[in-house]
């Protein structure tokens, strides 16, 4: 089996698919690290709707794919701002996401944590940020699932330095039935959180930031961190109250930081653990029997992969997080909500398809080739 690939010069190249994926098969519970998939939702492509419109969501499919997450012992982070929220699904149709996917979770033993957020608005005063985030809070606490507490581009907007930020996360966190993850989104995933937690500089951010979960250390299980910046994640790590997790949302550097160091560890909340979850998995049950080497000799190499995926513009890695599942067989199609599917280009989806393969992601990588050459073709490629 050959198939001929574009680069980026225009020129093609020939690559040779793996014939046998990588061996894994669901196993125990993870007893190290805890694990969440920031999983993607899957459209359904037979919709009239625009990019405009509200999404057209397959619920089988997609309810199936956290299935899938789950069977390999990942918790689902649902309904979350760069898997879905703010491109893609509103509110009402985050709202839906969740409902659906908590009662999955509920009928399966799954692990399900889904994002709180301001997005039913697009700006207002502190009064209405506040407001909007304890309605999301509210639907979030009542279908059984943890809360993760995300950045807000009207927070952003409307906050005139730190002491706004400490007045509105401290008002949700006292009011919080159980503790929240708090979500510090960077910029590189939405420019409109630009000086998030009150400035621009981030070691200031990081004070202000640092501020909220010790004046509320009883409500806050974990810090997300997505700011791609491995040092400030693990400086940020050594300075938590002691019982407060650090979930690396670094698509760049999870390894390392999930291996962690003599001082501690990252636990995981990454959107790249969604074409990776069965890979991840074993790795975590190898890192479990304290065998690092073991970890780092797996997950290492699915770095390339990662940060091809999640290369500038970065708000726009789901659109090759998709395109996998669809080769991997999870869905029947490569379309999107929002017609994302459009945000990268051919030589792109020719390297995240020779990555993936190399890494025998893909369960049936004949499945795979021939749906990779069925989009080539559409590009005018021809085999």
């Amino acid at each position: 089996m050959t198939i001929r690939l574009p680069g980026a010069g225009g020129a093609l190249r020939t690559y040779e698919p793996r014939t046998e994926p990588l061996a894994v098969t669901p196993g125990t519970p993870f007893t190290s690290r805890t694990v969440f998939s920031a999983a993607h939702v899957v459209a359904d492509p037979f919709a009239d709707v625009s990019p405009d419109s509200p999404a057209a969501v397959d619920w089988d499919a997609t309810l199936a794919f956290r299935r899938h997450l789950w069977s390999h012992g990942l918790g689902v982070a649902e309904a979350m701002d760069t898997a879905q929220r703010g491109m893609g699904l509103d509110w009402a149709g985050a709202a839906e996401l969740i409902r659906r996917s908590a009662a999955e979770a509920r009928s399966v033993g799954g692990r399900i944590a889904c994002g709180v957020g301001t997005d039913q608005i697009a700006s207002g005063t502190l009064a209405e940020v506040r407001a909007a985030y304890e309605e999301q809070l509210a639907l979030v606490e009542e279908s059984g699932a943890q809360a993760i507490l995300m950045a807000s581009r009207a927070l952003a907007a409307a906050a005139s330095g730190p002491e706004d930020y400490l007045e509105v996360y401290g008002h949700l966190l006292r009011q919080a039935a159980e503790p929240v993850v708090l979500h510090w989104l960077g910029p590189m995933f939405d420019p409109a959180l630009e000086g998030y937690w009150g400035s621009a500089d981030l070691d200031a951010a990081t004070d202000t930031f640092l501020d909220v979960i010790a004046a509320h250390p009883d409500k806050v299980d974990g810090i997300k961190v997505s700011l791609l910046d491995a040092q400030r994640e693990i400086d940020i790590r050594r300075r938590l109250p002691k019982g407060v997790r650090c979930y690396t949302g670094d698509d760049f550097n999870y390894p390392e930081l999930i291996a962690g160091d003599e001082q501690g560890f990252s636990h995981a909340l990454l959107g790249i653990f969604d074409p990776l979850g069965p890979l991840a998995a074993q790795a975590v049950r190898v890192l479990d029997t304290g065998d690092v080497r073991g970890f780092r000799d797996l997950l290492d190499p699915t770095v390339g992969l990662s940060r091809h995926l999640f290369q500038t513009p970065t708000r726009f890695y789901k659109t090759g997080v998709v395109f996998l599942a669809w080769l991997a067989g999870h869905q029947t199609h490569f379309t999107m909500v929002g017609g994302l599917q459009s945000a990268r280009s051919l030589p792109h989806f020719a390297t995240a398809y020779e990555l993936a393969d190399g890494l025998g992601l893909f369960p049936d990588p004949k499945l795979a080739e021939e749906r990779m050459k069925t989009l080539l073709s559409m590009y005018g490629v021809n085999q």
